[in-house]
Parts: structure tokens; C-alpha cells; sequence
């Protein structure tokens, strides 16, 4: 260990002493300790957070003798494997006796066997560089596999061969490409190759975990490279094959744009907006806008390629894939609804809108209006520096129309001029679903003619009514 990385760990230590005390505790009873894996790795990429890993020699329930009373909580969650959780001084701690499981190469339920060694429960971890151990409180420094050297490199292999690890857990081909995103690394040729060949193993793992894994990817700094190695495996052709179907065969004369470039440079657009940190919304929206692409692409005589109602059949095929990934129901309905209205705005040119058109734009988007302006700033990825500039200058001419109206009625809580009971005293009906429509078309009304007075908006429902056949 070089002196650079000495240092890395005595900070780790300093700025963690909870390791050096149950490191003691560990060792007044006869047992050893060590922080393992993504903690080690994270402490020399001077990226740690308060989550505490460590691998020990002692079984579960001698775990569980030794912390009580040390740590703060304790839980049991997954004890089953040989992990024991606690929680002492702002650290969210990990415990896990040493493992040397054995896979049934069907599923990736591993029939879980403790360990005796250090460096059979190394072997058996993801990535070399989830591979390194520090002891506590000795220090002592462990790296089987040449973690610290691909640490340095940025480059991610495995402890064994690629092929056992993957067949042991294919969720660990996507943990790679999480990895590429999440530290900037790349991973070894051999894992590219033995992840291509293996792609269909990921069928084993369960949706809940594909997409839980995904999230994590698109999260990351660098979620574009992480996208593209799955595209490049066949991995996303399994989990998200609607982003290599965006890899669409261009016409001879490049009539329309390299969908699958535009969507990733598209994201990458949408991340460089993002003012709070991570929005996951936001990114899937920018990976999905395009994905209805496909299927209504069309060449047409004489005026080049169309995809005409993409944004709709888009919108479908996002909605069916977040469900089949097992996603959020809130998340699943934004993301359609921003995959169908960014094209929108396409409709306002030079500012020809009407003020009703403008206020349906944000009606229809609610809550979803920031996210909305920066997809479809993303969405410009014109190389004429012309034409992009005339798009942005447009809807900065749109973002202001809306500012101005907004201010005039307030846009965020457009209602009908008549509530509910209003509506029933002056029709005198009773509560049911001829309240429902005439409240429906007085919101109609407010969106086309702006703010009403009481009396035109009363006028306004009686002449309903009576078109409707409701009164005489």
C-alpha cells in the first residue's frame, strides 16, 4: 500500500473510530474484524459515506452476544446470511461472517455455508476492487487480487473468472455497469466478453432487482457509459430493450437523426439542468421521450422520414416497461406523461400560441412543469448553433408567456369560476355525476377564456344546461 493510500485509510479510521472500537471488541473475545469491500474501496476513492461494512470469523449469534450493549440498535434482517446490522455514532453498520457459499447455477439463491478464511470470503465477492479488507484494529491491509493496482487503473475485474462469477450471480453483470456510471471505471475486456456471452443469464434474477440495480445506474455521475456497455453486451436487450431498438438503420440520404446518440446526448443534457442533485425522473423521462420511435417510424415519397404520434405510442411503451420493472406508480405516471408531452411544444413556432394554449401546456403538465422545460431544452441537440439558438430563444419566449400569465390568474391552481355547490344550487341537482360533467365544462371554459366573473360564469352553465337538455 502506497503512502497515499496509508494515509486514505488512517483518515477512514480516524474519521470512523467506531471501527477501532469494535474492532477491540472483536478482539477481546477471541475473534477477528475486518472493513471489507465497498468501504474500503470508497475510503481510497475518498468517497465514504456512514455506511460501515465488515467481515468477521465469528458466526451470527456470537455477533449478536458481542455488540449488544455496544451498538446503539440492532437488527436482524439478514441474519439468515450471515449478517447482523447495528447502528452506533451516525454509522449504519454491516457485519457478515465469513462466506463460502455455493450456487445452484439455476437461481441466485446461494445455499449459504460460513467460511473460515478471509481469503475464501474475498474469492467469493463481485469485483477485485470490493475485494481489499483493512483489519481492525491492527490496520493490516489485505488484497488477494490486485484490487488496489485496478482501483488505481479504474478498471473492474473479478476476484475468479468472470464466467463463475456471473453464474454464481448475474445480477452482477449489471452491478458492472452500475459501477461504470456510479465510479467512472471500465470494466476488463474479459468481463465485457464473458457479460456478452452470458447476457440471458440475467433472465434468473427478478424484476424487482433488475430494476432496482437500473435505478442505481441511471443515478450515477456517469449513467450514459453505464447505459451504453449494456447496449454493447446485449444485457439491455433482457432489462430496457427499448434503447437499442433506438439504435435504428439510418436511410441512405441520413434523413433523421441516430436516435439512440440523440436519446443518451439528450440525458446527458437533462443531468447538466439538474440543479438539486440526481432527479431519476427527469433522467428516465430523457431516456424513454423517443422511445416510441420505432414503431412509428415512416418513410415518406419525397419529404424524408416522419414519426408521426411517437410521443403517444412513447408514453405506452414507457408506462409498460417501468411497470414490468416493478417501479413506483407515481414515478411510472410522470414519466409517461413527460414522454407525452415533450413534443408539444414543437406546436408554438414563433409564439402563434393563444392564451388558452398556453394555459392547457401547463395545466396538462401540473406539478411536472420544471422537469418539463428542461426535457425539452435537453431535446435540442441540433449541431446548427443557428437553429439552436432560435429553439432556446423560442422557449425562453414560452417560459415568459407563461411566467406572465401565471402571475395574471394563477396558473398553478386553475379551477372553474363555480364550485361544486354552486354548481348544484343554481342546476338544483343533487350530488352525481351531472355535477362531475358540468364542473368539467366550466374548467374547459376557465382554460379557453381565462379568469370569468360570478355572472358570466353562472350565464355561462345555465346556457350549458340547457344545451345539455338539463333545464328549460
Amino acid at each position: 500500500m502506497s503512502e497515499l493510500q496509508r494515509a486514505a485509510v488512517a483518515d477512514l479510521l480516524r474519521i470512523a473510530p467506531v471501527a477501532d472500537e469494535l474492532g477491540t471488541v472483536f478482539a477481546a473475545a477471541g475473534h477477528q474484524l475486518f472493513l471489507v469491500g465497498g468501504s474500503v474501496r470508497d475510503a481510497l476513492l475518498g468517497r465514504l459515506e456512514d455506511d460501515l461494512d465488515f467481515t468477521t470469523d465469528a458466526r451470527p449469534e456470537q455477533v449478536l452476544r458481542l455488540v449488544k450493549g455496544w451498538a446503539e440498535s440492532i437488527w436482524q434482517t439478514g441474519i439468515e446470511f450471515g449478517t447482523v446490522g447495528l447502528a452506533k455514532a451516525g454509522f449504519r453498520v454491516e457485519i457478515t461472517t465469513f462466506r463460502s457459499d455455493l450456487y445452484d447455477g439455476e437461481t441466485r439463491n446461494p445455499e449459504v455455508t460460513f467460511g473460515d478464511t478471509l481469503e475464501g470470503d474475498l474469492l467469493r465477492r463481485d469485483f477485485a476492487v470490493n475485494a481489499m479488507a483493512v483489519s481492525v484494529p491492527g490496520h493490516t491491509f489485505t488484497d488477494p487480487f490486485h484490487g488496489l493496482t485496478q482501483l488505481a487503473e479504474r478498471v473492474l475485474d473479478t476476484p475468479g473468472t468472470p464466467e463463475q462469477s456471473f453464474r454464481d450471480d448475474p445480477l452482477r453483470m449489471l452491478r458492472a455497469a452500475r459501477f461504470v456510471s456510479q465510479l467512472g471505471f471500465h470494466p476488463a475486456p474479459r468481463v465485457v466478453a464473458a457479460m456478452t456471452a452470458m447476457a440471458g443469464e440475467i433472465d434468473r434474477i427478478t424484476p424487482e432487482r433488475v430494476g432496482a440495480e437500473l435505478v442505481k445506474l441511471i443515478m450515477g455521475e456517469h449513467p450514459r457509459e453505464g447505459l451504453r456497455l449494456l447496449t454493447d453486451t446485449g444485457l439491455a436487450d433482457r432489462i430496457l430493450p427499448e434503447l437499442p431498438a433506438l439504435r435504428l438503420e439510418r436511410d441512405e440520404h441520413l434523413q433523421h437523426k441516430d436516435v439512440y446518440e440523440h436519446t443518451l446526448t439528450v440525458l446527458d443534457q437533462a443531468i447538466a439542468q439538474e440543479a438539486d442533485g440526481p432527479d431519476l425522473t427527469l433522467r428516465l423521462a430523457a431516456l424513454m421521450h423517443d422511445i416510441g420511435k420505432p414503431a412509428t417510424r415512416r418513410f415518406e415519397p419525397g419529404a424524408g422520414v416522419s414519426f408521426h404520434h411517437h410521443e403517444v405510442v412513447g408514453a405506452k411503451l414507457a408506462r409498460k416497461r417501468l411497470r414490468a420493472l416493478r417501479m413506483p406508480k407515481a414515478l411510472i405516471d410522470d414519466v409517461a406523461m413527460l414522454t407525452f408531452l415533450h413534443l408539444r411544444f414543437h406546436g408554438y413556432g414563433t409564439g402563434a400560441w393563444t392564451d388558452s394554449a398556453v394555459r392547457r401546456y401547463v395545466t396538462d403538465a401540473g406539478e411536472l412543469l420544471p422537469r418539463l422545460h428542461k426535457l425539452v431544452r435537453a431535446d435540442c441537440t441540433t449541431r446548427n448553433p443557428g437553429r439552436r439558438a432560435a429553439l432556446q430563444r423560442s422557449y425562453d419566449s414560452l417560459e415568459e408567456r407563461i411566467a406572465q400569465i401565471a402571475a395574471a390568474e394563477d396558473l398553478a391552481r386553475v379551477r372553474p369560476d363555480l364550485d361544486g355547490n354552486a354548481i348544484m344550487e343554481l342546476l338544483g341537482v343533487p350530488p352525481g355525476p351531472i355535477v362531475g360533467k358540468a364542473w368539467a365544462y366550466l374548467k374547459e371554459l376557465r382554460l379557453e377564456r381565462g379568469p370569468l366573473d360570478r355572472e358570466t360564469a353562472e350565464a355561462a352553465l345555465m346556457q350549458w344546461a340547457r344545451d345539455e337538455g338539463l333545464i328549460g
